[in-house]
């Protein structure tokens, strides 16, 4: 059985983290209850150990789940997402702004390992599990995304050659 209070510790980690992956408030709400519903279900499976790695890999299925099944992110033009609100000095809420339409305009797998690598502080083998995928792609994956996030935070635009295969 899962601790509540070490369950509840975890919502505003889940909460940022889903908020990054849907760059929509309602959206990332109802990902966490989701991934709070199915870790309650489930809780029985969990085994004593790192909780948000666990609770990352069940939000982690979720979050490709839905997107699988159509419930899937709409992505919006940089210029039609919300702005974000502005914190006591307007070049910090710029620079936020512009990080956060940087991050939407990566793939959902660079996205996901970046921020997992990031923003939640978790280890290349912890985030292989999260991610279920081997830790070669995970170090991959990560510098890809840091490449890409570069040039788009300079401006630059993706290179002619490169072609997205689904």
């Amino acid at each position: 059985m899962i601790p509540r209070d070490a369950l509840l510790a975890e919502i505003p980690r889940l909460r940022r983290y889903a908020r990054a992956l849907t760059a929509d408030a309602a959206r990332a709400d109802d990902l966490v209850q989701d991934t709070l519903e199915r870790a309650l279900i489930k809780g029985r499976l969990w085994r004593p150990g790192n909780l948000r790695a666990w609770l990352l890999t069940m939000m982690h299925n979720v979050f490709v789940n839905q997107y699988h099944a159509g419930a899937a992110l709409d992505y919006r033009a940089p210029e039609d997402l919300p702005e974000v609100a502005v914190r006591g000095r307007q070049l910090d809420g710029i620079e936020m702004r512009d990080l956060e339409r940087a991050l939407q305009q990566l793939s959902v797998e660079h996205r996901e390992v970046l921020l997992l690598v990031a923003l939640e502080d978790l280890s290349y083998e912890e985030t292989a599990k999260v991610l279920g995928a081997p830790i070669g792609t995970v170090m991959s994956r990560l510098s890809r995304a840091r490449e890409r996030l570069r040039q788009v935070l300079d401006g630059q635009s993706a290179p002619d050659y490169l072609k997205v295969v689904k």
